[in-house]
């Protein structure tokens, strides 16, 4: 099936039962999935997906339909919904389509070997990374472990001259065990995902990092409340810089609602702190030459040495704000309406290693684990539970659980006082570890 050609037919089509503009968004899919349990198999589910959504602007209104039917009456009773909505909608002048603007390929998102590679041999390599994590006389369970691959194609064409395509593939590995002494439990996992079935990382480095997470949180013991210096591992560094990119979404910035939405060009955080959004990465897991609008993605440094340089826009979200998208709109699939979001996003290493950045710490808390929300992007207030490792006198003395940790998000990123050189640049959203030279610890 030639989806370029169903793609450019239905633009035209729409055109012609009266759309003013006309966006066609195609997806299609195959994933497999394989989950094995106390060396069973439990699951093995293969599925190919596909369909079209309908996005179409009449005198200023939106109308938005999909079907995964590609059966041609379907796909034409989907476009007249589409075309029908729109007309029940109010106009907003900012709705519109983008123009067709050249983008740059980006290497290593496709690799055909994957679905070569036999499912017996996935199976297999499942069932090792369990045998292997369970080969640690600490872990009495496993939760099971599983081997997961997906193949998809994006097609987007719309009225203004644009059409679009690119094919991408991901798989996995992963697997969670149970750690127990005496009555306690703890659970651990690890798990690797890359673009190419030959770039996952070896069997006994997942199994031995998810065995040592599930056992080295037994034995954990309470501080007292105080304030003290909070050390992020990578693992939780997005749950602090997860809300400094929430607060410069453009949408969120355009109601009003970020506590940082007056902040550009200006230092809100430590010198320490850039953060880059990156969709130009080679084999990266976030990689793309266009955003969900067709739109060229590319490499930008949203904080640069603790200054805001700008937000993230869609299309919608920049004419709103009188300016051009950022590349940045983001997609759930044939199914929903762009919004933002970031590409590969990391923030950029230090100098010091993180065995460093615990020898200079005198007294704190080695965070490894996070729950609630971080920080608040309306009023940069934050607040979550936390567990991980108690420091003191540079050295980790013991594991803690059930402590809060809060404070303001313009004191926290202003008081970042050391950046780690550990950042592991495989993963979508990345930090090194970095510490904060104070924080309000809640304990006993």
């Amino acid at each position: 099936m030639n989806y370029h050609d169903i793609a450019d037919r239905l633009v035209r089509r729409g055109l012609r039962f009266g759309a003013d503009e006309v966006e066609v968004y195609i997806q299609t899919s195959r994933n497999l999935s394989i989950r094995v349990r106390n060396a069973d198999i439990e699951t093995i589910q293969e599925a190919a997906a596909g369909g079209v959504g309908f996005r179409v602007l009449v005198n200023g209104r939106m109308g938005f339909s999909h079907c995964n039917d590609f059966n041609d009456r379907a796909l034409e009773e989907t476009l007249r919904k589409a075309i029908a909505f729109a007309k029940l909608t109010s106009p907003d002048e900012f709705n519109a389509l983008p123009g067709n603007m050249n983008h740059i390929d980006v290497d290593g998102l496709y690799d055909p070997e994957i679905a070569r590679v036999d499912t017996g041999t996935k199976i297999d390599m499942a069932l090792e990374l369990e045998a292997l994590t369970m080969k640690d006389s600490r872990i009495t369970h496993s939760s099971g472990a599983t081997f997961g691959e997906r193949e998809s194609e994006l097609i987007i064409a719309n009225s203004n001259g644009l059409l679009k395509s690119y094919k991408s593939s991901s798989c996995s590995l992963g697997v969670s065990v149970v750690a127990q002494k005496g009555e306690q439990r703890n659970t651990g996992g690890r798990s690797t995902s890359r673009r190419f079935f030959a770039d996952l990382e070896p069997l006994p480095l997942v199994a031995e990092e998810a065995s040592q997470r599930a056992w080295e949180m037994l034995d954990p013991r309470m501080v007292s409340t105080q304030r003290a210096s909070v050390i992020y591992d990578p693992r939780v560094g997005r749950s602090l810089i997860g809300g400094i990119i929430s607060a410069i979404n453009g949408d969120r910035v355009n109601q009003g609602a970020s506590f940082l939405q007056d902040s550009v060009n200006e230092r809100f955080a430590s010198e320490l702190l850039t953060i880059v959004d990156d969709a130009t990465r080679p084999k990266g897991m976030s990689s793309k030459p266009f955003d969900g609008e067709g739109v060229p993605a590319g490499k930008r440094i949203l904080v640069e040495n603790g200054v805001l340089r700008g937000f993230l826009h869609n299309t919608y979200s920049a004419r709103r704000a009188g300016t051009e998208s950022t590349g940045n709109a983001s997609r759930g699939g044939f199914t929903s309406l762009p919004g933002i979001g970031t590409h590969n996003l990391y923030v950029e290493p230090g100098s010091y290693t993180p065995e460093q950045i615990i020898a200079n710490t005198r007294r704190g808390l080695l965070l490894t684990g996070v729950t609630g929300y971080g920080i608040n992007a309306v009023n940069g207030n934050y607040s979550g539970g936390a567990s991980g490792f108690w420091v003191e006198n540079g050295k980790i003395t013991h594991p803690v659980q059930g402590l809060t940790i809060a404070g303001s998000a313009h004191d926290i990123l202003r008081n970042i006082d050391m950046m780690g050189n550990d950042v592991d640049m495989t993963q979508s959203f990345t930090s090194p570890t970095f510490r904060i030279s104070e924080m309000q610890i809640g304990g006993a």
